[in-house]
């Protein structure tokens, strides 16, 4: 006999609704509820616009903002696959992000919170081909790290729509 019952998945939605588990997306969820009121923080570098340009894309572009995100980026590389002669072959791209969703009104935070992530590259073909794949862990990162706002904010922020 099994383990697991698969009339338990047709009783699962019934104790998530009991607990007052509500999906983000559907129906009456927040989930759009800071789509066109956030105005992000203008970008000041190549990280920092791929990471307002998928925030952006999330969040929407907005004309009359309510909230406004602020961000302080932190990025570090850290050396992984080293190696026997002491050649370092696989890097980390290592991101924090440390924000603050403001209301632009009276400049009170609303919400404050720190993500964290990391992507890699290799470093095993020539120069070109290692920047290209660095650039690229970059940019992976940054939408990785705005995804992980977006879904804090739409978890955490009580706004109504």
């Amino acid at each position: 006999m099994s383990l697991f019952d698969r009339r338990s998945l047709l009783l699962m939605p019934l104790a998530l609704a009991a607990c007052g588990f509500e999906p983000v997306y559907g129906p009456g969820g927040g989930g759009k509820a800071l789509y066109g009121k956030v105005r992000v923080d203008a970008p000041e570098g190549v990280n920092t616009y791929f990471l307002v340009r998928r925030l952006e894309e999330q969040l929407g572009r907005s004309t009359d903002p309510a909230y406004r995100l602020a961000m302080v980026l932190e990025i570090g590389i850290q050396g992984q696959g080293i190696t026997a002669s002491g050649d370092i072959t696989y890097y980390s791209v290592i991101g924090a992000i440390d924000y603050t969703l403001q209301d632009i009104g009276s400049a009170q935070a609303i919400e404050t919170g720190r993500v964290t992530n990391f992507t890699g590259y290799s470093a095993t073909g020539n120069t070109a081909e290692t920047l290209a794949a660095q650039r690229d862990a970059r940019e992976r990162l940054m939408v990785i790290l705005a995804d992980q706002v977006v879904r804090q904010l739409n978890a955490t922020v009580d706004i109504p729509s």
